[in-house]
């Protein structure tokens, strides 16, 4: 079995590379988070073998970063990552010049206002009681399975846990069901934070490929006929990145395949509501069978300063989850929670806001990639972003002159699990028009310095959260 190291440079990216090549793309991936501070990488002789390079090649790479303070190694020895003295944290170094397109995520509702002042008499209401909520407020969970039903997933309260945010969901699941060993398939790219939840927990990690184009479900199905995960990450509608929906006709035999295997679904609907001219509404995974486990979240619809979340599962996986959520958080802020209740009473105008915004930024995100020779961008019918193909294995190297133009941008194999896609990028869809065009005017500025070789080979990419 291969080194991580090795799996994240992808061998065909450093075929023929220099010993500085070599070291500038282990150093993105360490300012990436691809690679974490701490992590020891292959010694010297395997890491050879591994590439088929020389023994003195990969010692070189290995001094110039141990030089520029991104490895630390001990004489006979583990080489180890670290990060320069006075890196500054992310974000760290950003001002109002700069544009982090690292963030797929839009400001608030101009509604969220008004659900806040709604919601005041309700959280009074509560002041008589203990104030934790580990199964979150009956009212909210009663707003939620309703939205289920109302798309076609009969649901019931008590199948409802409220969380902090989808990601605090996933992590309760993990924690709830989770097996260290065991495989999970995952869809190649996909919401990069799942991955690393998914390494934290000790699972194995099985990719399946999407594109714009959609799912090779061919591929998907026998993977999990042949290799049995214990779960499957799946993001169904408005794929993050990609922006693809699985096909109503699909879903019923994913899930099915699934559970003859013992796979447990867990299904991240964090996007679902994220529609702009899709055309037709999906049925929830949900509605398949009892082991799909759905998180949502009202980041993306709401604001991302609402940490409100949720888990819909079987009622006998929801009692795992109740039974180990002491164990790292006692509930959901209920002045959130109160605000979620009045904001899913109005999906409609809801719905009608994002719609727009993301419209006009879908809009502007096509204006900037015409200007852009080489570049594609597929249609893009929801969701938070756009997956470009930039027309050539330029990605990291694109992130990397971005930087230098203030502008954050994570390279395609951010979203992967072996430093793959390097042809693509993602942006989002959800700044306001006139910060997009600017966006992209730099992004623009940035692939002519790639493309004429003036950009920079010590720019950082920083080590900073996709969202």
């Amino acid at each position: 079995m291969g080194s991580r190291l090795v799996e994240q440079l992808g061998a065909h990216n450093v075929a023929g590379a220099t010993a500085s090549g070599l070291a500038d793309r282990i150093r993105a991936l360490i300012l990436d988070g691809r690679l974490t501070v701490g992590e020891r990488l292959p010694s010297e002789r395997a890491l050879a073998v591994e590439l088929r390079r020389s023994r003195s090649t990969v010692t070189r790479a290995y001094g110039v970063l141990e030089t520029d303070g991104y490895v630390s190694r001990l004489h006979g020895g583990s080489t180890r990552v670290t990060l320069p003295n006075g890196h500054t944290a992310p974000g760290a170094e950003a001002d109002d010049d700069s544009i982090d397109l690292s963030i797929a995520s839009m400001d608030s509702t101009p509604g969220l206002y008004d659900a806040t002042v709604r919601s005041l008499p309700r959280l009074a209401a509560l002041r008589g009681t203990s104030g934790y909520s580990l199964r979150g407020l009956p009212e909210l969970r009663e707003a939620v399975a309703q939205r289920f039903r109302d798309r076609g997933a009969p649901t019931s309260a008590d199948e409802i846990i409220i969380t902090s945010g989808a990601l605090n969901a996933v992590n309760l699941i993990l924690t709830a069901i989770g097996r260290r060993g065991e495989r999970a398939l995952v869809e190649q790219p996909t919401f990069p934070h799942a991955l690393e939840a998914l390494n934290r927990h000790g699972y194995r990690l099985l990719p399946t490929p999407v594109d714009a184009d959609g799912w090779d479900t061919r591929h998907l199905n026998e993977t999990l006929m042949s290799s049995r995960p214990h779960v499957a990450y799946l993001i169904p509608d408005f794929h993050n990145p990609t922006g693809a929906t699985i096909p109503d006709d699909e879903r019923p035999r994913i899930v099915t395949t699934a559970r003859n295997v013992g796979t447990h679904l867990i299904v991240d609907e964090t996007t679902t509501e994220l529609d702009i001219d899709r055309g037709w509404a999906p049925i929830p995974m949900a509605a398949g069978g009892p082991n799909v486990i759905t998180v949502g979240s009202m980041s993306k619809i709401a604001w991302g300063g609402m940490r409100i979340g949720w888990v819909r599962a079987e009622r006998s996986v929801i009692a795992r989850l109740l039974a180990v959520r002491p164990s790292f958080e006692l509930g959901t802020a209920l002045l959130e929670q109160c605000i979620a209740v009045e904001l899913l009473s109005d999906m409609p105008e809801l719905s009608a806001h994002v719609r727009r915004r993301l419209r006009a930024g879908r809009g502007a995100v096509e204006a900037g990639v015409a200007g852009i020779p080489g570049f594609r961008m597929p249609p893009t019918p929801g969701g938070l972003s756009a997956w470009i193909d930039i027309g050539a294995p330029l990605s990291t190297s694109l992130s990397l002159a971005a930087r230098e133009r203030r502008l954050v941008l994570p390279p395609g194999p951010r979203f992967t699990t072996g430093g793959v896609l390097e042809r693509r990028v993602r942006i989002p869809i959800t700044l306001p028009p006139e910060r997009m065009a600017e966006a992209m005017r730099r992004l623009t500025l940035a692939w002519g310095d790639v493309r004429e070789g003036s950009a920079s080979r010590t720019a950082e990419l920083q080590h900073s959260a996709v969202i």
